[in-house]
C-alpha cells in the first residue's frame, strides 16, 4: 500500500474510534468514477448494520471526526453512504514523486517452472510455464525475496530405458543425434515399446540400469541430456528467459536420494505394499469409484516414479535452498498429483507448516475456433516455429517504419506480443493462440504497451529538457494519469502475493490508456513554465513505469517503434 493511502486508511480508521469506538478497517477502494473522487471506503455501510443507525448518518459522523484537510479536499458522501476522498494536487504530486525501492526480505522462494523432457523439442505446451514463471521470479525479487529458480527437467524414467535400448537395436550412437534425432528416436522406442511386450520388459530393465549407474547406459543418457539442454538455452535466450544452465535440477539429481526417501517413509508408517509397489494412500484422497487413491512412490519393478522425485525435491529445497515459500508453475491437469505430494510431505516432515508449497496451475493453449492447438498433420506445433511466426507478423506491422533497427524491433515485438498475450489472460483460463490479435497495436496488447513507451521516449527526447518532480496537477486527466502511477508498487506487491501476473498487465493497460487520454487533452511541448517543466515530468514517470512494468513481464521495451 502506498503511503498516502495507508495515511488515510489509518486515519478513516481513528475516525471509526473517535466516533464510534470501532476501529475497523476502512477497505480505502479507488473510486469506479472520477464524481466520486480518487477513493472510496464503504466502511459507513458497514457500521450501519452493527450499530443500527442510518449508514448516511453513520457516514456524517464519520467525516465530521476525520482528519485528512491537510491531504485532501473536503471529503464527500456519496449514495447510501460512501465516504468519498479526492487528494489535494499537491497530495497527489507528491505521492507520483515517491519511488521508494523495497527493501530486501528475509526470505527465500525457490520457484520451480518451464520443466522441458530431455530428447524432446519445446513445443507451446511450455510456452506458458516458462513466461508465467519467468515473470513470477522477477516479481518476487522486485519486491525483495531471494529467489532461487529450478528447472525440474524431465531426464529419467521408462523414455530413456525405451530410447536406449531402441538404440541398441538400431545399432545407433547416441552422439550421432541432434535433438530432431533424438525426437524421432523417441518416437519409434514409444511405437516399439507400446506394440512389443519383450521389448517393453527391456526398457524397464534398461531403466533400472540407469538408475543403477550402468556406465554405457549413463553415457547414452549423459549425450541425450546435454543435446537438449543446448537446444533449451536456444530458446530461452529467444524468449528472454532468466533460466540459465545452473538451474536445470533435473528428475536425475535426486537419484541418489529416492531410496532414502521411500525408508524414511517406511520408517513413518507412510507406505503400504500394493500389488508390489510401495504406495501411500492418504486420508481424503478417492477416485471416482471411492477407491483410495495412491501415492505410488516405488513401482513394483523397483524403479521410482516421479512422486519419488518431487518428494525428494521438496526435502532438498527446504533442507538444502532453505525454502519458506516453494512455487510449481505446472498446467492445471497436475492439481491433485501436487495436492497429494504436498500432504504426503507434511506427513513426512519434510514440508514443514512454516514453508508454503503453492501449485501456480495454468490452463491450455488453444488452436483456432478453440480447438487444441496441433499442427495440421495432428502434431506438437513447436516453441520455435510460434516464436517465428510472431516475429515475422511483427516485421511485417514495421515495414514502413523507418529510423530502428527494425530486425531487432521485430524481435522485442514478436516474442514480446506472445508472452504479453499469455501473460495478460487470468492464468486459470485456456486462451487463443491467435497472432493476429497478439501483434496489434491497439487494444489490451504487448505491442500497444510497447508503443506506448516508445512514444513516450520521442516526446522526451523532443523535450530537450529533463525533469523528473511534478508539481502541476490541475487537469483531471493528468490527476487521473498520476493517481494510476501511484499504484505501481501496490500491483507488485499484490502479483507476488497472489501469483496472478494478469494484474500487472491490467494495471499497465489502464496506465497507457490513461497515457492516450493525457496526450489528447494535456500538451507537453506546446505548454510552458511550471505546467511544461512538471509535464515532462510526468511522462518520465509513466515511461519509467512501463519500462519498469514490461521488464518485470519479461518483455523488451523499445525506444523506438
Amino acid at each position: 500500500m502506498s503511503a498516502v493511502v495507508s495515511v488515510l486508511s489509518t486515519r478513516l480508521s481513528n475516525a471509526a474510534a473517535t466516533a464510534f469506538g470501532t476501529p475497523l478497517d476502512p477497505e480505502l477502494r479507488s473510486a469506479t468514477k472520477p464524481e466520486f473522487g480518487h477513493f472510496q471506503s464503504n466502511l459507513a455501510l458497514r457500521l450501519a448494520n452493527q450499530l443500527g443507525t442510518p449508514p448516511r448518518a453513520v457516514a456524517a459522523r464519520l467525516v465530521e471526526a476525520l482528519d485528512v484537510d491537510d491531504l485532501c479536499e473536503p471529503p464527500t458522501i456519496a449514495g447510501p453512504g460512501f465516504v468519498n476522498l479526492t487528494l489535494r494536487s499537491s497530495t497527489l504530486a507528491a505521492t507520483v514523486n515517491e519511488r521508494t525501492p523495497f527493501a530486501p526480505r528475509d526470505e527465500t522462494v525457490v520457484v520451480d517452472y518451464s520443466q522441458p523432457n530431455v530428447a524432446k523439442q519445446m513445443h507451446v505446451g511450455h510456452l506458458r510455464s516458462t513466461v508465467i514463471g519467468d515473470a513470477l521470479c522477477n516479481v518476487l525479487a522486485y519486491v525483495g525475496y531471494r529467489v532461487v529458480r529450478q528447472n525440474h527437467v524431465g531426464d529419467w524414467g521408462t523414455q530413456y530405458g525405451m530410447m536406449i535400448e531402441q538404440l541398441l537395436e538400431e545399432q545407433l550412437n547416441a552422439d550421432s543425434l541432434d535433438l530432431q534425432g533424438l525426437q524421432e528416436l523417441y518416437e519409434r522406442s514409444r511405437r516399439h515399446f507400446d506394440s512389443d511386450p519383450a521389448f517393453a520388459d527391456l526398457s524397464r530393465l534398461r531403466v533400472v540400469k540407469l538408475q543403477s549407474g550402468d556406465p554405457d547406459t549413463r553415457a547414452s543418457w549423459r549425450r541425450m541430456v546435454e543435446v537438449s539442454l543446448a537446444d533449451f538455452e536456444q530458446v530461452y535466450a529467444r524468449l528472454g528467459s532468466g533460466l540459465q544452465r545452473a538451474d536445470v535440477v533435473g528428475e536425475s539429481a535426486y537419484n541418489d536420494d529416492l531410496a532414502k526417501i521411500v525408508a524414511e517413509l517406511l520408517d513413518a508408517d507412510l507406505l503400504t505394499e500394493s500389488d508390489g509397489a510401495l504406495c501411500a494412500f492418504l486420508p481424503g484422497f478417492h477416485g471416482r469409484d471411492g477407491q483410495p487413491l495412491p501415492v505410488i512412490v516405488q513401482k513394483s519393478d523397483g524403479g521410482f516414479g516421479y512422486s519419488a522425485t518431487d518428494l525428494a525435491a521438496i526435502r532438498h529445497r527446504v533442507g538444502s535452498l532453505k525454502a519458506d515459500r516453494i512455487v510449481y508453475v505446472v498446467d492445471h491437469r497436475q492439481a491433485l498429483h501436487f495436492e497429494m505430494i504436498f500432504t504426503l510431505a507434511q506427513a513426512a516432515g519434510w514440508l514443514p507448516p512454516d514453508t508454503s508449497a503453492e501449485h501456480v496451475s495454468f490452463g491450455t493453449v488453444l488452436g483456432p475456433g478453440g480447438k487444441p492447438f496441433k499442427t495440421r498433420a495432428g502434431g506438437t506445433v513447436k516453441l520455435t516455429t510460434l516464436l517465428d511466426e510472431a516475429v515475422e507478423r511483427a516485421d511485417a506491422l514495421l515495414a514502413d517504419r523507418t529510423g530502428i533497427d527494425r530486425s531487432a524491433t521485430a524481435t522485442a515485438v514478436g516474442i514480446g506480443a506472445v508472452k504479453y498475450a499469455d501473460l495478460s489472460s487470468d492464468r486459470g483460463n485456456d486462451y487463443v493462440f491467435d497472432l493476429d490479435r497478439m501483434v496489434a497495436m491497439t487494444g489490451n496488447t504487448g505491442p500497444y504497451l510497447q508503443y506506448a513507451h516508445a512514444r513516450l521516449t520521442r516526446l522526451l527526447t523532443k523535450a530537450g529538457e529533463a525533469s523528473t518532480t511534478v508539481t502541476v496537477l490541475d487537469h483531471p486527466v493528468e490527476q487521473r494519469l498520476a493517481l494510476l502511477l501511484t499504484g505501481f508498487a501496490d500491483t507488485v506487491v499484490q502479483v507476488s502475493e497472489t501469483l496472478q501476473p494478469h494484474r500487472l498487465c491490467t494495471y499497465l493497460y489502464d496506465v497507457a490508456a490513461a497515457l492516450s487520454a493525457f496526450y489528447e487533452q494535456c500538451p507537453v511541448l506546446t505548454s510552458a513554465g511550471a505546467t511544461r517543466t512538471s509535464r515532462i515530468a510526468l511522462c518520465t514517470a509513466t515511461r519509467q513505469v512501463l519500462q519498469d512494468g514490461l521488464g518485470l513481464l519479461g518483455i523488451a521495451a523499445p525506444d523506438a517503434m
